[in-house]
């Protein structure tokens, strides 16, 4: 949506680049952005409420390096992409749980509330040698709300196109020691009919399904902290989130002649739960203690199936600083567990394994200089050890202008359902990347520009091969054999002039297969934004316009989706003191276009909302 914030190296807030703000992001640990090397993005509660977005994927779409694609509309299954690598290439934390699927692989974004987020931290480019498996293209936090001192009641409603209803409420606060925030939220939508059979694509597909597609979503989240010594911290974190929407079969389902299809209800349920310790034992030496479990359950009625991945996560970090160096040690254990029910009639699938590792990192920060070293190893008890290392270095040319490069490995490690499912291949490669990069900020007052340019290559990339004839599945299975090249560049800007903020961020990017030299499907070799915001009389107006190229939907770049251009529109105020008002028109010219072959978007659409926050 418009009105993103952001703060980077080489992407900067729209109105100034806050390079004293911390991010934890980039290294794991709470630092300045200044001190920072990588190409990390922030944006806070503010912006997501003026934002008017629905879903998370709404908001990271309009972000510098990040497209999405979604099988119709709010709660169906949606893919994220940054810098056009796999969804699963990104690693995904919720207050530091990280949440991922043992089935298809990466997060089920339509799951992830945005009610429930505070803030969020992007991380663009590998960073295994932090985080470890997943984090090939990028790591992405998600924050729920602290509280702070008093307390702080919020009650919101809202309203929309395709009968779109929105209530929220929450409190948080602190007293002494004790800090707490609690929030919950409904939202739902009579949808729309996600099969193009209206006036655009008129029964192109061979069969009718002229149902609306809805969604209804309930979640909640609680945080509580405490404050055991002045340099000692407790805190727990839960969130739920739980929804269920309509959907309508893929392309390859529909049939000839035309047939009358029942609406099937998809189900995404998100628990998660963390529970940490941290202590700063002197001013040199510090500790983190973490535990968490996540549980990602998918269902579908009337045609049934169901997959259940759960995650358990254990973390014991120790920071050692000395002047301006820092020194990171950690030791980690995840394990996995994925259970899979394709029918009701086929057996359960069942399946566990863990990782358990080791990792070392070095910050160095002094003048016009600022180095960052990483080297990580992984144990999985399958296939056995991977190990990973970065290395970034960033030079203040001059007080305005800063240069960066780095490099860093990265893997991805098959799932359970790839290994070890009637379609699986049990001999399966870790997928696993080499990347490069360089970077140029300018940052003058309320002016800013920066620009990326990356490489990065994929080997034994995961793909399904249908025409494999080794498998147990007649249908085929999965082969680690593919080769991709991520490869592009970032440019982005901003400028103040007065009461008037511009910005805008344009990719150029080539995704490829490099076996068949192919692009990569659903993936535009040229994506961007431009938007303005205007403050007048009380009032924050603001326009964006959000272009991409054309892309192609299958792997053969034989089926092509068109580019587009959409505008949208946004203005909010505080009608007292105590309450403020969101309205957003998105895709103001209604046009018609797709971001996968056979799902319709929602086209013009309306929001209006109301967020009573007593000051």
């Amino acid at each position: 949506m418009a009105l993103l914030q952001l703060t980077s190296i080489a992407h900067a807030q729209q109105d100034a680049p806050a390079l004293g703000e911390t991010v934890v992001t980039a290294n794991r640990t709470p630092q300045p952005l200044s001190d920072l090397v990588g190409d990390v993005s922030v944006v806070d509660r503010q912006t997501i409420e003026r934002s008017g977005a629905v879903g998370v994927a709404d908001v990271l779409a309009r972000l510098p390096g990040i497209e999405i694609t979604r099988n119709g509309g709010v709660g169906n299954t949606t893919s994220l992409y940054i810098r056009g690598a796999e969804t699963r290439f990104t690693a995904v934390y919720i207050d530091g749980v990280r949440v991922d699927s043992q089935s298809t692989g990466g997060a089920g974004w339509e799951s992830i509330p945005l009610s429930q987020i505070d803030r969020i931290e992007v991380l663009r480019g590998p960073a295994a040698a932090v985080y470890g498996s997943d984090a090939v293209g990028g790591v992405i936090q998600l924050f729920t709300k602290r509280g702070e001192e008093g307390v702080a009641p919020y009650a919101g409603i809202g309203f929309g196109s395709h009968g779109l209803r929105k209530a929220e409420a929450g409190v948080s606060g602190k007293s002494g020691a004790f800090d707490y925030s609690l929030g919950v939220a409904h939202e739902e939508s009579r949808g729309f009919n996600v099969l193009p059979m209206d006036k655009r694509t008129p029964s192109k597909d061979g069969f009718t399904s002229p149902d609306r597609d809805g969604y209804r979503s309930n979640a909640g989240n609680l945080r509580l902290g405490y404050q055991l010594t002045p340099n000692q911290r407790l805190e727990a974190t839960l969130l739920y989130s739980d929804m269920e929407a309509g959907y309508d079969p893929p392309v390859s389902f529909r049939t000839r002649p035309p047939i009358q299809f029942k609406n099937d209800i998809s189900s995404n349920t998100l628990r998660t739960a963390g529970l940490s310790w941290s202590a700063k034992w002197n001013d040199i030496y510090s500790t983190r203690v973490q535990v968490t479990d996540s549980q990602s359950v998918y269902k579908t009625q009337p045609s049934f199936y169901r997959t259940e991945t759960n995650l358990r996560g254990y973390l014991f970090q120790n920071e050692f600083r000395f002047g301006p160096h820092l020194v990171t040690a950690t030791l980690e254990r995840r394990e996995d567990a994925l259970e899979n029910a394709p029918t009701t009639s086929s057996g359960l699938f069942s399946s566990k394994r863990s990782q358990d590792a080791v990792s070392l990192g070095y910050g160095f920060v002094q003048g016009a200089h600022s180095l960052q070293l990483h080297v990580r190893h992984d144990n999985d008890s399958e296939f056995g050890g991977k190990a990973t290392g970065s290395a970034a270095y960033g030079y203040a040319i001059t007080p305005r202008l800063r240069a960066t490069v780095s490099a860093g490995t990265a893997f991805r490690a098959p799932t359970l359902y790839q290994r070890f499912s009637e379609y699986g291949v049990a001999s399966l490669k870790p997928e696993s990347s080499r990347n490069v990069e360089l970077g140029l900020q300018y940052t003058d007052g309320g002016t800013h520009a920066g620009i990326v340019v990356y490489q990065n290559r994929v080997n034994n990339l995961i793909v399904f091969d249908g025409s494999a004839t080794n498998c147990r599945s007649g249908f085929g299975c999965y082969a680690s054999t593919a080769r991709a090249r991520y490869q592009g560049v970032t440019l982005s800007g901003g400028h103040r002039i007065g009461d008037v903020t511009l910005r805008a961020s344009l990719d150029f990017q080539d995704p490829r297969d490099l076996d068949t030299d192919h692009l990569l499907a659903r993936r535009a070799r040229r994506h961007g934004t431009l938007g303005a915001d205007w403050r007048i009389a009380g009032w924050t107006l603001g326009a964006e316009l959000q272009s991409s190229s054309k892309r192609f939907d299958d792997a053969a770049n034989t089926r092509t989706l068109s580019g587009y251009t959409v505008l949208n529109l946004v203005a909010s105020t505080q009608i007292t003191r105590d309450i403020g008002l969101v309205a957003r028109v998105d895709n103001v010219g209604d046009k018609d276009y797709t971001l996968a072959r056979g799902y319709a978007t929602g086209g013009r659409n309306a929001y209006i909302g109301l967020k009573w926050t007593p000051q």
